[in-house]
C-alpha cells in the first residue's frame, strides 16, 4: 500500500470519528455474481475496516450501503435496482447513510446516467478499475459534501498490497489476472473489467502463503480466462506453470481454478493436473453450446471437435475427472437443430452439473443487434429440456459413486439435518455427513453410502 492511499486513509478515519465520535460507524457491502466480484467485495471491506468501519448485515443498522454489482445478465441488473430503489425510504429516515454501487453494472456508462438522473439519493458510483480509490472517493464525499461518480478506465494497474477482509472458513479465492481479451458477443465482460492484466508470480505466491498461513485449505485462482495467464509479463510463465509453482508448497490443501477457455486449455495444463497432486481433478470448461454455427456467431474460436478432444484427453490423463460447463440457451438465431445439437454433447460429455442460463441482450455487444426471432416461450421450452437432461446424467453419475470412498474437506453444518456437516471432495462434489464441529477444518475420508439429487451422503471412516 503506498503512503499516499495510507494518508487517504487516516484523514477519512478522523472524518468519521468527527461525525460518529466513539460509535463504530457500521457498513453492510453486498456483493453480486461471480468469484471476482466476491474477492473485489473482500478487498473493499478490507479498505472500510481500516478506515475505521465496522460491518453489518441490516441495512437499517449501516451508515454506508455498497452494492458491489454484476453485469452479465439482465436479471442481477434488475435486482440491483430494486434493492436500491428499496433504500429510498432509509436515506429519508436517515440523510447521512451513505449508498454506494460499485463494480461491473455500474462501469457501463448508460447504467451509471440512469444512477445519476433517477435516483438522486445514489451518493457514490465507481467501477472496476478505480477500487484502490475507495478511500480517495468517500474523502471528497464526507469533505465536500457531493455525489461522486468515477468510472475512469485509467487507473488499469493491478492495485497490489490492498487490505483483504475475508470470511473466516477453510476456502478462499485468489486472483491471478484481471480483464478478458475474447470479446464473446455476447458477453460484456471486456468492456466492464478491460483487457487481460496478469499479476507477477512473485505477488500470487506472496498472497498464496498467507492464505495458507491463515488455515485456508481450499483456494480458487480466479481470472475470466486463466488460460490466458503469463501474457504480457516480463518472466515468461505460463498457467501450468503456476499451477506446478503453487503446487510446490508445503502443507495439506487444495488448488482449484475458474474459468478456462477452449481455446486456451492445453494438453499442458490436463498433464500438469495429472501430476500436481494437490489440484482437484475438476474442470470447469465452458463450451456455452454444442453447434459449430452458433459456436462461430459466438466467437468462440473453438469447434465441438476441438472440445471434445480436450475432454477424451483429460479423461485418459485423469479417470475419474468430473466436468462442470456453461450453456446459454436460445442464443440470437439459435434454431432447433442447434439445441438439439447442444444437447447431443450434452449426453456425449455427461458433465457432472452445469450452469445453463437463458441469452440475456447485454448493451455494446454483438448479440444485442443480432436478428432473434425464437420467442421466449420456446426459449424457455428448450432451458427446461436442457435441465432435464441433466438432471437425470447428474443423477446418474452421483449413484454411480455410493460405495466408493472419497476425502473430504469439512467446511461447516450440512443440509441433511442437525449433527451432519458438509464439504467437498476433489471432484467438487458436495458430500454430507454425519460428525461434530470439532472435524471442521480437517480432511475426512467418507465411504458414500447414499446419492441425493443434489448431493452425496456418507459416514467418515476411522
Amino acid at each position: 500500500m503506498t503512503a499516499s492511499l495510507q494518508n487517504t486513509i487516516e484523514r477519512v478515519r478522523l472524518l468519521l470519528q468527527e461525525r460518529y465520535g466513539d460509535r463504530i460507524p457500521l457498513a453492510l457491502v453486498h456483493t453480486y455474481g461471480c468469484q471476482q466480484n466476491v474477492s473485489d467485495g473482500e478487498r473493499l471491506k478490507g479498505l472500510l475496516a481500516l478506515m475505521g468501519y465496522g460491518f453489518c448485515e441490516r441495512p437499517e443498522e449501516a451508515e454506508l450501503i455498497l452494492y458491489n454489482t454484476c453485469a452479465v445478465r439482465e436479471n442481477a441488473e434488475d435486482r440491483v435496482f430494486g434493492n436500491v430503489g428499496a433504500l429510498k425510504g432509509a436515506k429519508r429516515r436517515n440523510p447521512g447513510l451513505i449508498i454506494g454501487l460499485c463494480g461491473c453494472m455500474v462501469q457501463q456508462e448508460h447504467i451509471a446516467e440512469k444512477l445519476k438522473k433517477s435516483y438522486p439519493y445514489v451518493d457514490l458510483v465507481f467501477g472496476t478499475h478505480v477500487l484502490s480509490q475507495l478511500p480517495e472517493m468517500l474523502l471528497q464525499l464526507l469533505g465536500e459534501k457531493r455525489r461522486v461518480f468515477n468510472l475512469s478506465q485509467e487507473d488499469a494497474a493491478i492495485p497490489e498490497g490492498l487490505p483483504i477482509r475475508r470470511d473466516p472458513g477453510v476456502k478462499a479465492f485468489l486472483p491471478v489476472m484481471y480483464g478478458c481479451d475474447n470479446f464473446c458477443t455476447y458477453c460484456v465482460v471486456p468492456y466492464v473489467r478491460g483487457r487481460e492484466r496478469s499479476r507477477k508470480p512473485a505477488d500470487i505466491l506472496a498472497e498464496f502463503r498467507e492464505l495458507l498461513a491463515a488455515g485456508y485449505k481450499d483456494i480458487t485462482l480466479l481470472g475470466q480466462n486463466v488460460n490466458s495467464y503469463g501474457r504480457g509479463l516480463e518472466e515468461e510463465i505460463s498457467f501450468a506453470g503456476l499451477l506446478r509453482l503453487l503446487n510446490k508448497e508445503e502443507g495439506d490443501f487444495r488448488l482449484r481454478f475458474m474459468t478456462s477457455h477452449p481455446k486456451d486449455a492445453t494438453f499442458a495444463l490436463i498433464d500438469t493436473m495429472a501430476q500436481c497432486e494437490k489440484v482437484c481433478k475438476h474442470f470447469h470448461l465452458p463450451v456455452q453450446s454444442g453447434s459449430d454455427r452458433i459456436l462461430r456467431e459466438m466467437n468462440r474460436r473453438y469447434t465441438t471437435a476441438d472440445y471434445l478432444r480436450l475432454i477424451a484427453y483429460a479423461r485418459e490423463r485423469l479417470p475419474g475427472i468430473t466436468f462442470t460447463t456453461d450453456i446459454i440457451v436460445g442464443f440470437p438465431g439459435e434454431t432447433e437443430e442447434d439445441f438439439e445439437q447442444t444437447l447431443a454433447l450434452l449426453k456425449r460429455v455427461r458433465y457432472d452439473s452445469i450452469f445453463s442460463f437463458i441469452y440475456s441482450k447485454r448493451v455494446g455487444t454483438r448479440a444485442a443487434s443480432m436478428e432473434d426471432p425464437t420467442p421466449p416461450e420456446e426459449k424457455s421450452r428448450r432451458f427446461q429440456r436442457l435441465l432435464e437432461v441433466q438432471r437425470e446424467i447428474g443423477a446418474e453419475l452421483l449413484e454411480s459413486r455410493v460405495g466408493s470412498v472419497c476425502r473430504v474437506l469439512a467446511e461447516g453444518p450440512g443440509r441433511s439435518g442437525e449433527g451432519w456437516l458438509t464439504g467437498r471432495n476433489e471432484d467438487n462434489l458436495i458430500v454430507d455427513f454425519p460428525g461434530g464441529p470439532e472435524l471442521v477444518g480437517r480432511f475426512v475420508t467418507v465411504r458414500i453410502e447414499k446419492a441425493l439429487s443434489w448431493a452425496l451422503q456418507g459416514r467418515v471412516q476411522e
